[in-house]
């Protein structure tokens, strides 16, 4: 089991610069990526998103590689591809007949804009660089969801157990509902004073209904099976968030059909501390992927 909240980063270097790659992710029902890379790297991007599917099904994640260091923030440009810049702007502007006068703002914008603040890819030392590091973010990425999962796993366990613990005393209690209220009809219509035959056909009518009425044999039977298969479910590999929450809907639907039913008190509590129980686990299966 896999948590969908992690990070990962890993740092490199790359030339004069220093390289960040940062990976992190919040509960979202179908993976949702981002990437964010220095200009000029968007070639890169698939290759990134792909890596990320390896590791992660569902979430919002988030990647960040940045170039950073004294290189970047230099104003490392390239002279004569801004004296040329330069050039090309007089003569337009003499074959516009507009008048031209450079100034210290326009000749730092046309030298800011000449910056080399980054790194090409056509290097491939330089690729190579940024998708190991990127792989190593995602290794710390991947082994915090699985803490994170490890963590969820042990508090779905525990609480499956006191699911279990609750369904047997309901089961338990479940066959002296019917003869109970037997025992209180006829209390009630012999301290009414009336004359009755235990075996009038009303009386027995009534019993008979209330009994096939609160019967919630097949619900007991059909939630102890989805709770076996909830903890099945929660040991096994891959994906299991979408399946655990239909399996939970499942539950839920069983027990609140159980304390419709079931018209007896302690059952009734017991049903509460089941519904408190699921709550938590819902709660929790939106962190799982």
């Amino acid at each position: 089991m896999k948590s969908m909240t992690g990070y990962g980063r890993a740092t490199a270097a790359l030339g004069r610069f220093s390289l960040t790659v940062q990976v992190s992710s919040v509960n979202r029902k179908v993976l949702d990526l981002t990437v964010v890379m220095p200009s000029g790297w968007d070639e890169l991007e698939a290759e990134v998103r792909d890596a990320v599917r390896e590791v992660a099904a569902r979430g919002k994640v988030h990647v960040r590689i940045e170039l950073s260091g004294d290189a970047a923030s230099k104003a490392d440009w390239d002279e004569s591809a801004v004296a040329e810049t330069l050039a090309r702007l007089c003569d337009l502007a003499a074959t516009q007949s507009i008048p031209f006068s450079p100034t210290p703002e326009l000749l730092w914008q046309i030298a800011n804009s000449q910056r080399s603040g980054t790194i090409s890819l056509e290097d491939e030392s330089a690729r190579d660089t940024v998708l190991s590091t990127l792989q190593e973010a995602l290794r710390a990425f991947s082994a915090m969801r699985a803490k994170e999962g490890e963590s969820l796993l042990i508090d779905f366990l525990g609480r499956l157990e006191i699911l279990q613990r609750l369904l047997q005393v309901v089961a338990a209690r479940a066959p002296s509902v019917a003869p109970a209220y037997r025992d209180q009809l006829l209390k009630r219509l012999a301290d009414s004073g009336l004359e009755f035959d235990l075996n009038d056909e009303r009386v027995l009518k009534e019993i008979a209904f209330f009994a096939e009425r609160c019967d919630i044999t097949e619900e007991i039977t059909r939630l102890r099976s989805h709770l076996e298969q909830f903890t099945a479910l929660l040991r096994s590999k891959g994906e299991i968030g979408r399946k655990a929450e239909f399996i939970l809907q499942e539950i839920g639907r069983e027990v609140n059909t159980i304390g419709s039913k079931a018209n007896d008190l302690e059952i009734a509590r017991h049903v509460i501390e089941m519904k408190n129980e699921l709550d938590r686990v819902r709660e929790q299966i939106a962190n799982v992927e």
